[in-house]
């Protein structure tokens, strides 16, 4: 089925990163931050990206996983016209917006979990969170214990099997649509929330909007358990995260080329007829440029991303080549500050790759809908197509330091022409021979 989801580039924002927030949230003032977030909407569009994912945006104490308040934007951030404003920019601009959903796990200032602190068993709330224990005490010292979320304690673990945990989730996700207008939910922590109520989950967002999206944050496991008609529309594909930079760095295309094999071969692929999220970096992991020993191999990468089946997502700062690392727990190195006067002029030929690779994937729904067939494999080449009724795209990519020419079968018959010069090529027995650059790519439009 042809959905605006499954057709999407995404553009993935952390806001109290970008927006240079202060790292604990101890004022009583809102500050309007958000407002520098509109001149990034143009840049946006600009890219060729048709969606944001956003968040978190909920109100909360440090990083902003430790929500607080679940109806009110982050004061750090602005208030809620500020977001709603955003929103609507964004739609006038033709992007939709996905905000992040946290719904495993609230902060020790959630009014549930102070009132616990405050009546201990006298608390209506107790039941709210998983492992409440009176007779336990916990590194904060409230005198019970309680279940965080990876024993980090200021993650406090919910109890989604209490059915008045789950009304009130489902009633916060009613505000977030009818308040703000948004066009889906990334879930932190899928892989720990309940089934039965991302079921749920997915029954109430399509009666408030039909074209609704649900995407999860899974970074292990069969993918197919959260992606299917009851549950999920997507998860994160961290399985193709990992071999397209270490398929890079090992010159090592059959990583990649297994991988993808794996979950989408037309003969045989686990995930065929599901669109996973694909990423080079985000939030939690190094950035692209960091985690490649050449960078010229982001040329390759990005094309990657954007022609393999899946939904390409780019992180904001990474369209500029953009350094970051974790150290340790700490991520701010992976979640800058940006202005985006000061970017004026950089990265020029990365961001017109980009917009090239979004202008192609916009126009040829073989990208989004096609079947993946491989067609070139060896350590240092390979080429696939992806086809749809009798038109195909041929994309081949080289992460040699040096150039390469590979002849490549065509997948179907007809004129075959480069993608972006629109130049035709010329065949030989059914094959089209391709030079490709060092560090390059190539990509192809087949016509019967």
């Amino acid at each position: 089925m042809n959905t605006w989801y499954n057709e999407a580039i995404f553009y993935h924002i952390y806001p109290l990163g970008l927006l240079g927030a202060p790292k604990e949230n101890r004022e009583e003032e809102t500050v309007h931050r958000m407002k520098e977030l509109l001149p990034w909407i143009s840049h946006i569009k600009d890219l060729g990206c048709t969606a944001i994912y956003i968040g978190p945006l909920f109100e909360s104490t440090s990083h902003g996983y430790d929500t607080r308040d679940y109806k009110r934007v982050d004061r750090r951030l602005g208030d809620n016209e500020d977001f709603k404003e955003f929103v609507e920019e964004c739609h006038a601009s033709g992007i939709r917006v996905v905000v992040d959903g946290v719904f495993n796990h609230t902060g020790r200032e959630f009014f549930a979990f102070q009132d616990i602190q405050k009546n201990r068993e006298g608390s209506p709330y107790c039941k709210w969170y998983k492992g409440i224990n009176f007779g336990w005490n916990n590194p904060y010292n409230d005198g019970f214990g309680y279940e965080a979320w990876r024993n980090c304690f200021e993650l406090v673990n919910l109890n989604l099997y209490e059915r008045e945990v789950k009304d009130y989730l489902l009633d916060v996700i009613r505000f977030w649509i009818q308040e703000f207008d948004i066009d889906g939910i990334r879930l932190d922590c899928a892989d720990c929330l309940d089934f039965e109520f991302m079921k749920e989950m997915r029954s109430v967002t399509a009666g408030e909007k039909k074209d609704f999206w649900l995407m999860g944050e899974v970074i292990h496991g069969d993918y197919a358990r959260w992606v299917n008609d009851e549950m999920l529309h997507s998860v994160t594909n961290y399985e193709l995260h990992k071999g397209l930079y270490s398929g890079h760095n090992d010159h090592n295309y059959f990583e990649i080329a297994h991988t993808i094999r794996r979950q989408f071969d037309e003969n045989g692929g686990i995930y065929r007829g599901r669109t996973l999220y694909s990423f080079a970096d985000n939030h939690d992991v190094d950035r692209l440029a960091s985690k490649l020993k050449n960078k010229e191999h982001m040329f390759p990468e990005y094309t990657l991303l954007y022609t393999l089946p899946g939904i390409p997502s780019i992180y904001y700062g990474s369209e500029w080549g953009m350094e970051g690392k974790k150290e340790g727990p700490c991520d701010d190195y992976l979640r800058p500050a940006i202005k985006l006067t000061d970017m004026e002029g950089k990265a020029e030929e990365l961001l017109n790759h980009l917009k090239a690779l979004g202008k192609l994937k916009k126009e040829n729904p073989e990208l989004s809908y096609g079947k993946y067939r491989e067609l070139v494999l060896t350590n240092r080449q390979y080429a696939f197509a992806r086809i749809l009724d009798n038109e195909a795209v041929i994309v081949a990519v080289n992460n040699d330091e040096n150039p390469a020419e590979i002849r490549v079968p065509l997948p179907i018959g007809g004129k075959v022409t480069d993608a972006f010069s629109e130049e035709e090529m010329s065949l030989e027995g059914g094959n089209v021979k391709i030079a490709l650059k060092a560090c390059g790519s190539v990509c192809l439009k087949v016509k019967n």
